[in-house]
């Protein structure tokens, strides 16, 4: 079973370079995705847990996913990196 590296901030898997964010020093993120973040920070740092569930099951139905595939994807997201203080 392969394993996946995950974004720490929304779970869309780390498995190509383009994918990632950026850091400040301009280096790739291995933690977390570009659409999360971007020069060093969080695109959107007020975002709460439970907006980026709804986000993520919007985004996920629009890409016709099944539910079961989407239901797994929120109940993770509370233990990636991002959202463990919260």
């Amino acid at each position: 079973m392969e394993i996946k590296i995950l974004c720490q901030s929304c779970g869309i898997p780390l498995d190509n370079e383009a994918i990632k964010g950026v850091e400040i020093n301009g280096l790739k993120s291995e933690e977390f995705c570009k659409f999360c973040y971007h020069q060093g920070a969080f695109t959107n740092p007020n975002l709460k847990l439970s907006e980026m569930q709804e986000n993520v099951e919007t985004l996920m139905k629009k890409l016709d996913l099944p539910d079961d595939a989407i239901q797994q994807t929120i109940n993770i997201l509370p233990n990636l990196n991002r959202w463990k203080a919260t």
